[in-house]
């Protein structure tokens, strides 16, 4: 039986929301019509306006949904831009659709550090926003690749006592442990459902007390007016449900933790390094690595064995790209040995332990060809 540990690139779609969007689909309507069956799609995407509101504590009149966390991310920092920030500074460890919007908004971009463990440095983040110019800092609740947590309330009182605009993605975060955007001080905020268990390719923007958004999407005034076209009912009503479940399902969550704990010891003991080890993290994300094992290949190798993970790297043209967070962190060495194991709602402790010994199996016999290999060039 397979395993799949994939949960922070996608998580596995929750039977209660196929339920719902079945039924939907089934339905058909357009929210933007006056008859009974568009009145009842308006009345799904209110409902999950809602739902998704509730996961972070926010005004449901402040949640606009969008095509994922990509676009509302872009939308996030154009809304910033529009209301006076004259430039972005952004984490180092940000998702490259931060890094990629900043860039190419054409307005300067300054990369916040991280240390070691891939944790903002505050200080310095004091001293950029010191420079001229209004900015909108865009910094991640949780790192995808290391679940690494960010200090984003202490982040939030520096920005706004230097009067910027604080973006946070929290993609990774919600549903995972719990989120409030007013205790973060997050400015705007970006969700996606398939992280959730929700559907692909619906996500939200929710912008904080005070703030508004401007449309990147135009059309014919669908989501007040700051997303144009058609709504996706199904999906979204899909994300409310999903969301609904997260915010119930938080719990069991933080049972992933001694599960995820003792798996990182088994691999420890069998020569891996765990990134971010040290600091707090979400509880179901575990990402190590090794410098003489590439991730593509480690992968393939617990594919094979029935176990779906993901590297910490990406293959592009035969050639290993190495992580970001890990070259963050100053480990060169290990940027392109990583692999990501992350649980979700179907994940079990068993599941975490046969990701574990198996990957510690397959390591040693790793090592071992690498020896013999090296003896071979001797003799």
């Amino acid at each position: 039986m397979s395993v799949y540990l994939d949960y922070n690139a996608s998580g596995l779609i929750r039977p209660e929301v196929l339920e719902v969007m079945t039924a939907i689909l089934a339905e058909g309507g357009n929210a933007s019509a006056v008859h009974a069956l568009g009145r009842k799609a308006r009345a799904r995407i209110e409902t999950a306006r809602a739902q998704v509101a509730a996961l972070v504590g926010a005004d449901p009149t402040a949640v606009i949904f969008s095509s994922g966390g990509t676009e509302s991310n872009g939308q996030g920092l154009a809304s910033a831009l529009a209301a006076g920030c004259e430039r972005l500074i952004v984490s180092s460890t940000e998702h490259p659709c931060i890094l990629e919007a900043a860039v190419a908004s054409g307005k300067p971009v300054k990369m916040l550090p991280v240390d070691t463990n891939g944790v903002i440095q505050l200080g310095k983040l004091s001293e950029l926003l010191r420079l001229p110019g209004k900015a909108v800092v865009a910094i991640h609740h949780a790192n995808n690749e290391s679940g690494v947590l960010q200090p984003i309330a202490a982040a939030a009182r520096i920005v706004r006592e230097a009067g910027g605009w604080l973006h946070v993605d929290a993609v990774q975060s919600a549903g995972k442990i719990p989120v409030d955007m007013r205790s973060l001080g997050a400015d705007s905020l970006t969700l996606s459902a398939h992280k959730l268990g929700g559907p692909q390719g619906v996500g939200a923007l929710i912008m904080g007390a005070g703030r508004s958004a401007v449309a990147v999407v135009h059309g014919a005034g669908q989501e007040r007016g700051m997303r144009g076209g058609t709504e996706n009912v199904a999906g979204v009503a899909g994300f409310g449900v999903a969301a609904e479940c997260a915010l119930r399902d938080l719990p069991h969550v933080e049972t992933h933790k001694p599960w995820r704990d003792a798996a990182e010891k088994t691999v420890t003991a069998a020569g891996a390094v765990i990134i971010g080890g040290a600091v707090e993290r979400l509880p179901n994300t575990l990402f190590m690595a090794v410098a003489d094992w590439d991730s593509p290949q480690q992968v393939i190798t617990l594919d094979l064995a029935g176990i779906m993970a993901s590297g910490g790297s990406a293959c592009s043209s035969g050639k290993t790209k190495p992580s970001r967070a890990i070259l963050a962190t100053g480990r060169a060495d290990l940027a392109t040995g990583g692999v990501r194991a992350s649980g979700g709602w179907t994940t079990t402790e068993d599941d975490w332990i046969r990701f574990a010994t198996t990957w510690a199996t397959a390591y040693a016999a790793q090592r071992q060809r690498i020896a013999e290999r090296s003896k071979k060039e001797v003799a």
